[in-house]
C-alpha cells in the first residue's frame, strides 16, 4: 500500500473519533455561517425591479457552497451547470462533478472529479438538499444515481475527497478534464504508480494536478484525450474496504509542484484532521469580530458575509515559492503570489476589510500587483477604472507599507498618464478633462461605446488616490496635477438636467439622453445616470455644490430612492432597486451614506437599515442576495454597514460611523488592539458619537482607532 495510507493505529483512530465528535463543540463562529447564501437566484419582480424574461436567471449571488480556506488556491465545490456564475445553482437537481477552483465570475471551475459506478451514457447524479450539508472548509452530498456519499475538505493548495460507495464493486472516478467554465483547449492525465495520477487542464494557462488515491488503480480509460468531448475514467480495484479517499494537489507551475503541495499540506493526515484544521482556520478569522445583540438572522448573515469576504483574491504560488508570472515564466520572488483582486467591485470596501483583518495577504497582493506591473509596464485593474490606485493608496495610508512604495507609485503614475495601459482613453481624458461618447440615435442596453461618463468619474477618483501617495512621498508637482484632475468629474455634470451626462468630442451633451435607461458601456458602465450621479467620494463638498447646495442635493437624493424603476428597463446586473438606486450592482453603493454629508444621518440610516434587513437573506430559503457577490464586495458591504463603520472613500484612512445592527462589537485588530463599538439607546437615529469618551465632531472616525484600539460609543435619540 502507498506510504501515505499505512493503517491507522488504535491511538490514531481514537483521536480521529475524538476530533470528529468534538468538532461541533469547537465551532463557536463557523456555526453561524451558511455557505449556501447567494446560491439561489432572485426571482421576486418587486425586488428585482422587473419580471425575469423567459429562460433568464438573475445575476444575484453567484456564490459557491463548497470547501475553501481563506484566500486559497483550491476552492472545492459541486458543479450543477457549466458556464454559470459559480458552477452551482441552488434550484438545480443534478451534480456533474466537484471542481477545484472558483470565484463566481463565469470562469474557473477547473479539474472536475466525480465518483461514479456502472456503465455510462452520460455523467451526473441527482441529489437533494435534504442529503446535503456544508460549513466553512467542508461540503457533503449524497449522489443518488451512484449511491455515493461525498465529503469534501481542503487546504490552501489541496483538495481532499472522501467517497463512501454503497457497493465496493465497479467503483470509478471521472476526471472530466474537458470541462470547465472556460473553454478547455487541451488536457492530459496519466497514472503514476499504483495509487496516483497526474496531469493538467488548459483553459488558458495550464492548471496541473497530482492526485493520490487510497485504493489501487486498476486502469485508466481515456476517451478523446485533449479534446472537448473527451474524459478519463479511473477504475479502482474491487472489494477494498472503507471509503475511497482522493488527496489532490494543484499548481499553476507543474505536476511536480502539485505533488509537493500535496505532500506538504496533507500528506497522510486524515480527512477529519484536515477538516478540523480548515474549521479552526475559519474560527480564528471569524472570531476577529465578536458581536452581541441583533437577531438570529442578522448574526447568521453577518458571519456568512464575513466568511464570504475572504475567499478572493486567490493564492497562486506553490509551497516552494514558485509561480507563473505575467510573462508566463516560472519565478520565485520570496512572497506569496495572488491573483488580481476584483478591483472594480472590491476596492470600495472588501479590499479595506481584507487589510484590516489579514494585512499580510493585502501586503502580498500589493507585491503581486507590482510584480505584474514590473513585467507589463502597468499595474493591472479588473474590468474597469484603475482602482488598484485606491486599494494600494488606502492600504499604505493605513500602515501596510512593507513594500517598494516608490516603485509601486511610479507604476501607478504610468497608469495615470500613459496611453495603451490600464486606463483606456487616458490621453483624451488628460487633454479634454473628460472622455467623450458618440451620439447614437437609438442606444440599447448592449450598445458598445466608451462608457465615458463612468470612466471620467472613476479616473477622477483614481487621480485623487494617486495624489494621496504623491503627497505622502513628497512629490508636490504630481500631487498638484493629480488633485486638479480629480475635479474632472465636474466636467460631465450637466446643470440643465442635474445628471452626470455623456459629452460629444466637441463638448456638446449627448442628445439621446434618458437618465433612467441602463447601459453596459454606453456613457455608463452597468448603470444609468441616476446611479452614477452621486459618485465623487473624494469631494462630496464639491459634488453638493453642483446640485446647488444641501437642499438641492437632498432633493435629488430623495428622488434617487423614491422614483419608481421602469420594469421595462431590463439589464442583467442592474437589478434590485430602491427607487432608481441599485443595490444589486456596485456603482452607487456609496449613495445611501450621502445624506450624512448634508447632516441628515437619519435619512441615510433609514436606507441602510432597509437594505440590511430586506435585501440580504431573501426568498423562501433565506439565502438570496440582492445582487452578484462579486468576489465578496456585496458581502463586505453588509459586514461594514451592519457594524456601523463604512469605508465611504476607501483611499482615506477613516470610516463613516452609523448605527450598528448590534448592541456591542468587539473587533480585535491585527496588532492585538481592541476596537469596541457600543450602541446606546433603542432608536435607529444617530444623536452623537463619542470616541474614547470624547464627543466626535462630524461622522468619521480615524483609522487611529485600529492602530491604537479604543471605544466608539454611538448614542441614538
Amino acid at each position: 500500500m502507498n506510504k501515505w495510507y499505512k493503517k491507522i493505529g488504535s491511538i490514531a483512530f481514537t483521536s480521529l473519533i475524538a476530533i470528529t465528535s468534538n468538532l461541533h463543540a469547537q465551532t463557536t463562529y463557523t456555526k453561524y455561517v451558511n455557505t449556501f447564501v447567494g446560491t439561489a437566484p432572485m426571482t421576486d419582480p418587486k425586488i428585482l425591479g422587473y419580471a425575469l424574461p423567459q429562460g433568464w436567471r438573475s445575476w444575484a449571488g453567484l456564490t459557491f457552497p463548497g470547501s475553501s480556506v481563506p484566500n486559497a488556491m483550491v476552492q472545492l465545490s459541486p458543479i450543477t451547470a457549466y458556464g454559470s456564475g459559480a458552477g452551482y445553482q441552488y434550484e438545480d437537481s443534478v451534480i456533474y462533478g466537484f471542481t477545484h477552483t472558483n470565484k463566481g465570475h463565469w470562469n474557473l471551475c477547473n479539474i472536475p472529479l466525480l465518483p461514479v459506478s456502472g456503465a455510462h451514457e452520460k455523467f451526473g447524479s441527482r441529489f437533494t438538499h435534504k442529503q446535503e450539508s456544508a460549513s466553512p472548509g467542508f461540503y457533503q452530498v449524497y449522489l443518488q444515481d451512484y449511491n455515493v456519499n461525498v465529503s469534501l475538505t481542503s487546504t490552501p493548495r489541496c483538495g481532499f475527497h472522501k467517497y463512501e460507495y454503497k457497493s465496493n464493486v465497479d467503483r470509478q472516478i471521472l476526471f472530466d478534464l474537458a470541462k470547465a467554465n472556460n473553454h478547455v483547449s487541451n488536457w492530459h492525465i496519466e497514472q503514476d504508480g499504483k495509487y496516483a495520477v497526474k496531469g493538467f487542464q488548459q483553459p488558458g494557462e495550464k492548471i496541473y494536478f497530482y492526485a493520490v488515491i487510497n485504493t489501487p488503480i486498476e486502469k485508466i480509460d481515456t476517451v478523446a484525450e485533449g479534446k472537448r468531448n473527451g474524459y478519463a475514467l479511473v477504475h479502482l480495484a474491487d472489494d477494498t474496504k472503507g471509503p475511497v479517499e482522493v488527496r489532490i494537489g494543484l499548481s499553476f507551475v507543474s505536476a511536480e509542484n502539485a505533488k509537493q503541495n500535496l505532500e506538504k499540506e496533507i500528506a497522510n493526515r486524515s480527512f477529519a484532521v484536515v477538516r478540523k484544521e480548515a474549521n479552526d482556520t475559519w474560527e480564528k478569522l471569524l472570531s476577529t469580530i465578536q458581536i452581541t445583540g441583533g437577531t438570529e438572522k442578522q448574526r447568521g448573515m453577518f458571519y456568512s458575509c464575513l466568511y464570504r469576504s475572504f475567499l478572493w483574491p486567490a493564492l497562486r504560488s506553490d509551497v516552494n515559492g514558485e509561480y507563473t508570472d505575467a510573462k508566463h515564466n516560472v519565478v520565485k520572488s520570496g512572497f506569496d503570489y495572488y491573483t488580481e483582486p476584483s478591483l472594480w467591485d472590491t476596492y470600495r470596501n472588501k479590499d479595506v476589510l481584507l487589510g484590516l483583518i489579514s494585512p499580510n495577504v493585502t501586503l502580498n497582493v500589493i507585491k503581486s500587483l507590482k510584480d505584474v506591473g514590473d513585467k507589463t509596464g502597468f499595474i493591472p485593474t479588473f474590468f474597469h477604472g484603475d482602482h488598484a490606485a485606491s486599494s494600494i493608496a488606502g492600504a499604505y495610508l493605513r500602515g501596510i507599507d512593507d513594500f517598494d512604495i516608490r516603485g509601486t507609485y511610479q507604476l501607478l503614475l504610468r497608469n495615470a498618464n500613459v496611453e495603451g495601459g490600464t486606463r483606456s482613453y487616458i490621453s483624451e481624458y488628460i487633454h479634454k478633462g473628460y472622455i467623450s461618447e458618440p451620439d447614437i440615435a437609438n442606444p440599447v442596453v448592449e450598445t458598445k461605446a466608451k462608457a465615458g461618463v463612468s470612466k471620467t468619474l472613476e479616473y477622477s477618483y483614481d487621480d485623487y488616490s494617486v495624489a494621496q501617495l504623491a503627497k505622502a512621498l513628497g512629490d508636490t508637482a504630481n500631487y498638484r496635477i493629480l488633485m486638479a484632475r480629480s475635479k474632472n468629474y465636474k466636467n460631465v455634470f450637466d446643470p440643465s438636467t442635474r445628471f452626470m451626462r455623456g459629452r460629444l468630442e466637441n463638448g456638446d451633451w449627448v442628445q439621446h439622453f434618458n437618465p433612467q435607461y441602463p447601459y453596459y458601456e454606453y456613457m455608463y458602465r452597468e448603470a444609468n445616470a441616476w446611479q452614477v450621479s452621486f459618485f465623487a467620494p473624494h469631494d462630496m463638498t464639491g459634488l453638493i455644490e453642483l446640485y446647488g447646495g444641501p437642499k438641492g442635493f437632498e432633493s435629488k437624493l430623495d428622488s434617487l430612492f423614491s422614483l419608481p424603476w421602469n420594469p421595462n428597463y431590463i439589464a442583467r446586473n442592474v437589478e434590485t432597486m430602491v427607487g432608481q438606486y441599485c443595490q444589486g450592482n456596485q456603482p452607487d453603493h456609496e449613495a445611501p451614506y450621502s445624506y450624512i454629508f448634508i447632516n441628515k444621518p437619519e435619512k441615510s440610516q433609514k436606507i441602510i437599515d432597509y437594505i440590511l434587513n430586506n435585501l440580504y437573506g431573501i426568498g423562501k430559503e433565506g439565502i438570496e442576495l440582492s445582487g452578484m457577490d462579486d468576489a465578496g464586495e456585496m458581502s463586505a458591504w453588509y459586514v461594514l454597514s451592519s457594524l456601523g463603520l463604512y469605508t465611504f472613500s476607501a483611499t482615506d484612512p477613516k470610516y463613516i460611523v452609523t448605527v450598528s445592527l448590534f448592541d456591542e462589537v468587539k473587533w480585535k485588530t491585527s496588532s492585538g488592539k481592541m476596537v469596541t463599538v457600543i450602541k446606546k439607546g433603542k432608536s435607529r437615529n444617530l444623536s452623537s458619537i463619542n470616541v474614547n469618551g470624547k464627543k466626535l465632531e462630524g461622522y468619521f472616525v480615524s483609522h487611529d482607532i485600529f492602530k491604537n484600539g479604543g471605544t466608539v460609543e454611538v448614542v441614538t435619540k
